[in-house]
């Protein structure tokens, strides 16, 4: 049987507002990354121009983690958050989406895959201090075959792996 004509309306609905959802998704992460600014000694406005993005997008996204000690005074970012950041790590079987609540478990995220780009570098140690952990109950790849060989398929989209095939892609 066809689809009712009800769903394909929810249907065409959907398709037409992945545009939006897209432009949404990337304002999000243009506020996380001012969000950082602001940590790093960035004032609101200077992190949202560096960043493409306009205090109130910073504020739509990222309010939880700013605060203002008086009306009128500069704004601030706290020393973490928990808000949700998706990232990508390496999987078993090539990236895997993951849903990280907090700036904490963003930054050893973070700190796992600059290792995963050191070993793709060359060192044959980066990876040694992750051997079986987890991170947000997440276990970690730590396989220096599989970890090359996702990279040599291009599978690891943030991956360093030119450095480790001699500079050719």
């Amino acid at each position: 049987m066809g689809q009712s004509k009800h769903s394909k309306e929810k249907s065409k609905a959907i398709r037409n507002s992945r545009p939006l959802i897209r432009r949404s998704h990337e304002s999000r992460e243009r506020a996380l990354k001012a969000l950082w600014s602001i940590r790093q000694g960035d004032s609101l406005s200077k992190a949202a121009r560096d960043n493409g993005v306009t205090a109130r997008t910073i504020k739509r996204y990222a309010g939880s983690a700013l605060v203002q000690d008086r009306p009128g005074g500069r704004i601030r970012a706290t020393k973490s958050d928990r808000l949700v950041r998706y990232l990508q790590i390496p999987g078993p079987n090539g990236p895997r989406d993951v849903n990280a609540r907090g700036s904490k478990v963003a930054a050893e995220f973070a700190k796992y895959k600059a290792a995963v780009n050191r070993l793709l570098a060359g060192d044959r140690d980066a990876l040694k201090d992750w051997h079986g952990k987890k991170i947000a109950g997440i276990p970690l790849i730590t396989d220096t075959k599989t970890l090359v060989e996702q990279a040599r398929l291009e599978m690891l989209p943030y991956s360093l792996y030119r450095s480790l095939a001699g500079g050719a892609a």
